[in-house]
């Protein structure tokens, strides 16, 4: 895989993983404040950047799978663990949001 390409799809997961999670604690806080609407709202942006997301990493995987070797770096493991911790905070924020939805009686 070239280097650039290569670069440009862990630079994408890191980037995108980072804005789901950013949304979600905007939603989270969003929440806390009674507001259930614009956390919902917030959690459809964590979704929209958690897709971006999963696009860098199909790249590397459709990479692979042609036969193409994607050389395994730390920068590309730190990008996949900021995929996994951005997939599991969105599940927690969306879990939390319902939560303060009951207490607030939305």
């Amino acid at each position: 895989m070239e280097e650039t390409v290569l670069m440009e799809s862990i630079m994408g997961l890191i980037v995108h993983s980072g804005n789901t999670k950013s949304e979600c604690m905007e939603a989270i806080q969003l929440a806390k404040k009674g507001q259930i609407q614009k956390a919902k709202e917030k959690i459809q942006l964590a979704n929209d950047a958690l897709i971006e997301a999963h696009h860098s990493q199909t790249a590397l995987l459709s990479q692979e799978a042609r036969g193409e070797k994607v050389e395994v770096s730390m920068l590309l493991i730190h990008a996949q663990d900021h995929l996994m911790n951005a997939i599991t905070f969105r599940d927690l924020a969306t879990e939390m949001i319902e939560l303060y939805e009951r207490i607030k009686g939305e």
